[in-house]
C-alpha cells in the first residue's frame, strides 16, 4: 500500500486534479534515459550472431566448430549444444542478477540518474574487454561487466520512465525502454549481417560497437534531471517541485506533489524495504511485480529466440547468410510489435494486451512444436517452403510477445510497486528476470538437443499458465497515478483479503508487521 504506515484516507482521490502538459524537456528526458533500453536489446540480438559466426568459432569453440561442419554426424538439434558456449551468452544474465541488489541500494540513496551513469560506464568497459579478447577467460569477464552495466540499467530506467510520465500516457512512456530495447536488437542484427562478411575480425566489431550506445547513454545521463519522486525521497522537495514544475509544463501541481510528499513520508518510515516487501500488505506486488511477471516473461520462451536465433535458423537448414538475414527479419518484427503497444496500451490496458496476445502465442509455439516433428530429421535440410513458414510464423509470435509480455514485463512491475519498497521490488524484478533469463539462455541449447520440438510444447505450456495467471490476478493499471495503484488491491477479489485498512492494522515504522 502506498500509504505504508499512514492514513491512506489523507491521500488517494486527488488524481483528478492532476494537471500536465507535454513538454520537450520531459519528452527529451524520456528518450535520453530510454537508451538504457537499447543496451539490453544490442546485447541480446548480438549474442546470437557472434556464436554462428566460424571466425569466433575458430578461436573459443572449435569443437563446436566441428561439429558444425559435420551436419550428417548427429541429430542437427544438437549443433551447438556447448555449455562453455552457452556460458557465453548466460554470464552476462547471472552478473546482471548479483548487481541489481548494489542498484537498488544506488537507486534509493543516489537517485535514478546515478544508476544510469553506472550502468553505462560498465558497460562500456564490458564491451571493451569483449572486442580485445584473446581468451575465454577475457570474454567472460567482459560478459560479467556488461552485466552489471544491463543489471543497473534495467534496474532504473523502467523506474525513471514511470515515476516522470504522466498518469494518462505511462504505459507508451515506459514502453520506450521496450522499443529502445527492440531497436538495438534489429541494429545487432543489421550488424552481425555486415560484420559476418568481414574475416576474420568482424565478430569483434560486433562486441565492440556495443560502446556506442554506452557513450550515448552516459553523455546524455549527465544532462538528465533527477525524477520528482526521488528528489522528494531524498529530502530536496523544493528542487523536486521545480523539477515537477517543468516536466508537466505548468506550476498547477500541488496534488500530485502533496502525494509525492505523502508517498515519501511513508518510504522514510521503512528502515528495511526488502523486508516490507515480504509483508502482508505487499503481498500482491510480491508475487505479481517482483516473482510471477519477471519470471513469465523469459519462460515465454521469446528470449530464448533472440539469443540464438541465427543459431536456430542455421539448425533448421538455413545458411549462415540467410541465418541472420532472417533474424533481422524477427528484430524487424519486435520494433513494430513495440509501436503498437506503445500507441494502444494506454487505451486498450495492460490485461487485453496480454490475453490476446498469450493465445497467439501458444498455437504459434504448438505450430512450430508439429512442424518440426513432421518435416525435420536427423541431418536433413528443411524444405524452403516450410523454412519460410516457420520464419512467418516465428514473426507472428515475435509480433505477440512485442506488444505484451516484452513491454508490459517491465511496466506493469515498475508501476505497481508503493514507493517504500519501489527500488527493491524493482531489484528483484531484475534479479528474478535475469535468474531465468540466464537459467534459459544456459539451458536451452541442450534442451533443444535432448527434447528436440517438445522443448516449443514446453514453452507453450508456460504461455497457458501465464495467460491464466494474469486473467485472474492482475488488476487493470491504466491510467491510474502511480502512487494511487495500491486502491486497485484493496478492490480485487483475492488481494483484498492481503490490503485491506482492517486486515493490517497499524504498520510498525519499521515495516517488520506483517
Amino acid at each position: 500500500m502506498a500509504g505504508g504506515g499512514f492514513d491512506d484516507k489523507s491521500r488517494g482521490a486527488r488524481a483528478h486534479l492532476y494537471e500536465y502538459k507535454i513538454t520537450s524537456y520531459f519528452v527529451c528526458s524520456c528518450i535520453v534515459a530510454a537508451i538504457g533500453g537499447s543496451l539490453f536489446g544490442y546485447d541480446l540480438g548480438i549474442s546470437g550472431g557472434v556464436t554462428s559466426m566460424d571466425d569466433f568459432l575458430k578461436i573459443f569453440f572449435p569443437e563446436v566448430y566441428k561439429r558444425k561442419q559435420e551436419h550428417l554426424k548427429e541429430t542437427d538439434y544438437c549443433k551447438y549444444d556447448n555449455q562453455i558456449l552457452t556460458l557465453f551468452t548466460s554470464s552476462l544474465y547471472f552478473a546482471a542478477l548479483i548487481s541489481a541488489f548494489g542498484a537498488s541500494h544506488i537507486t534509493r540513496k543516489k537517485g535514478r540518474k546515478a544508476s544510469i551513469l553506472c550502468g553505462a560506464v560498465s558497460f562500456f568497459v564490458g564491451a571493451v574487454l569483449n572486442a580485445a579478447a584473446k581468451n575465454i577467460a577475457m570474454l567472460i569477464i567482459g560478459r560479467c561487466l556488461l552485466g552489471f552495466g544491463i543489471g543497473f540499467s534495467n534496474q532504473a530506467v523502467p523506474l525513471y520512465l514511470s515515476e516522470m510520465a504522466p498518469a494518462k500516457v505511462r504505459g507508451a512512456v515506459n514502453q520506450l525502454f521496450q522499443l529502445s530495447t527492440c531497436l538495438g536488437v534489429l541494429i545487432a542484427n543489421f550488424v552481425n549481417y555486415g560484420t559476418a562478411k568481414i574475416h576474420p575480425w568482424g565478430w569483434r566489431l560486433s562486441l565492440g560497437i556495443a560502446t556506442i550506445p554506452a557513450m550515448f547513454m552516459f553523455i546524455g545521463g549527465l544532462f538528465l534531471p533527477e525524477t520528482p519522486n526521488s528528489l522528494v525521497e531524498q529530502g530536496k522537495l523544493e528542487k523536486a517541485r521545480q523539477v515537477l514544475e517543468k516536466v508537466r509544463g505548468t506550476t498547477r501541481v500541488d496534488a500530485e506533489f502533496a502525494d509525492l510528499v505523502d508517498a515519501s513520508n511513508a518510504a522514510r518510515a521503512i528502515k528495511h524495504p526488502f523486508r516490507n516487501l515480504l509483508s502482508r500488505k505487499n503481498r500482491p506486488q510480491l508475487v505479481i511485480g517482483a516473482l510471477a511477471i519477471p519470471a513469465f516473461q523469459q519462460l515465454s520462451g521469446m528470449n530464448s529466440i533472440l539469443f540464438y536465433s541465427p543459431v536456430i535458423f542455421q539448425s533448421l537448414g538455413f545458411g549462415s547468410g540467410a541465418a541472420l538475414y532472417s533474424s533481422a527479419i524477427t528484430g524487424g518484427a519486435l520494433v513494430v510489435a513495440a509501436l503498437i503497444s506503445m500507441a494502444f496500451v494506454d487505451k486498450f490496458g495492460r490485461r487485453a494486451f496480454f490475453l490476446e496476445a498469450g493465445v497467439e502465442m501458444i498455437c504459434v509455439m504448438v505450430a512450430v512444436a508439429i512442424t518440426l516433428a513432421l518435416e525435420f530429421g536427423q541431418g536433413v535440410i528443411l524444405p524452403k517452403g516450410i523454412g519460410i513458414f516457420l520464419v512467418i510464423i516465428i514473426c507472428i509470435f515475435v509480433l505477440a510477445y512485442g506488444r505484451s509480455w516484452g513491454p508490459l514485463g517491465w511496466l506493469v512491475p515498475s508501476e505497481i510497486f508503493p514507493l517504500e519498497t519501489r527500488s527493491a521490488g524493482q531489484s528483484m524484478v531484475v534479479c528474478v528476470n535475469m535468474i531465468f533469463t540466464s537459467l534459459i539462455a544456459q539451458c536451452f541449447l541442450v534442451s533443444l538437443c535432448h527434447l528436440k520440438y517438445g522443448v516449443f510444447l514446453l514453452f507453450a505450456g508456460f504461455i497457458i499458465i501465464m495467460t491464466c495467471f494474469i486473467y485472474f490476478l492482475l488488476p487493470e493499471t491504466k491510467q491510474v497515478p502511480i502512487e494511487e495503484i495500491y486502491l486497485l488491491w484493496e478492490k480485487h477479489w483475492l488481494w483484498k483479503r492481503y490490503c485491506s485498512s482492517e486486515e493490517n492494522g497499524i504498520e510498525l515504522k519499521n515495516g517488520d508487521k506483517v
